[in-house]
């Protein structure tokens, strides 16, 4: 499980919002925690409205604050202030994740304009970012809203052997958190369907609906593999099967359960499949009212 999280700070309280779902699982996972700023060449004078640190000195005090107002006394907490300036704020911090190693990172999904495009922009970009490292996404939320938790979450499947790498690291979340899991199979209406599958779709309408209801049944059949070994280790776990737009469908899923968190895998580029498009994931990110936890697939030989 993740035992190092970077928190990349701009010194705004939108990046912020990303510091009571850190602090939550350093303390849960006995991790330990990086607070990264990076110090900018010609800065501007305010980052989302707040008023933006200019020099190291100054960085160094903000991230030393952080460390004592938003992390308990038994959570390792180091400060790293890169004092060069730098131009491009997202190429520095994918060096940093290969100079200090984490196992996830931490972030609010609105931070710097520049993360945003290092996330979700050039596919070499997503390569990058995404080809070892989780990212948990931490949406805006509103002052009223409770401290993380981690009690439900949905995960995301399809059938795929690979993207089940998602539900692995989902599982082993909620072994520690004790949380209740929710897999969902997205199966697409005629209408829905991309590529070929969508050319089929307009030739021949009735018989790529009887395709779709096998596949829907093969799905159920899936799910229902995975509960029994979910529960068989002693995790609470539920399932469904549903037609339609994939995006709409996890988000109608994760207010449903009033979960936590979604769990996902992905390939951090452009693709046709659904949920595991490098398109589709700022969609589910943007629309999501929880955070998202993105982790990166690698092809597996299956035997």
């Amino acid at each position: 499980m993740f035992k190092h999280l970077l928190v990349p700070l701009d010194g705004s309280s939108l990046a912020e919002m990303a510091l009571p779902a850190a602090a939550y699982l350093a303390r849960v996972l006995a991790a330990r925690v990086t607070l990264l700023h990076l110090v900018e060449r010609h800065p501007p004078s305010e980052v989302h409205h707040d008023r933006h640190l200019t020099n190291a000195a100054e960085a160094s005090a903000y991230l030393a604050d952080i460390k004592q107002r938003a992390f308990p006394a038994e959570v390792t907490v180091e400060c790293h202030v890169h004092t060069s300036e730098i131009d491009d704020v997202a190429r520095s911090i994918v060096e940093h994740i290969g100079e200090l190693a984490p196992d996830l990172i931490v972030m609010c999904t609105h931070g710097h304009g520049g993360l945003r495009r290092w996330l979700f922009g050039s596919k070499a970009q997503q390569v990058i970012a995404l080809e070892k490292t989780p990212i948990l996404l931490i949406p805006p939320t509103p002052p009223a809203r409770p401290e993380f938790q981690c009690a439900h979450m949905v995960v995301p499947l399809d059938g795929n052997a690979d993207h089940e790498q998602g539900l692995r690291v989902a599982t082993n979340l909620a072994q520690v958190c004790q949380a209740a899991q929710h897999l969902v199979f997205v199966i697409p209406t005629v209408d829905r369907l991309k590529g070929e599958d969508a050319a089929t779709g307009r030739l021949l309408p009735h018989t790529m609906a009887a395709i779709l209801d096998i596949q829907q049944e093969e799905a159920s059949e899936y799910l229902g593999c995975h509960i029994v070994t979910l529960r068989e280790a002693g995790l609470a776990v539920t399932a469904e099967v549903v037609r339609g737009d994939a995006v709409t469908a996890i988000v109608a899923a994760v207010k449903r359960t009033q979960s936590d968190l979604i769990v996902m895998g992905t390939h951090g580029k452009t693709g046709m499949d659904a949920f595991w498009s490098g398109s589709l994931t700022p969609v589910i990110s943007d629309r999501s009212p929880v955070p998202l936890l993105l982790v990166p697939i690698h092809p597996q030989t299956h035997s």
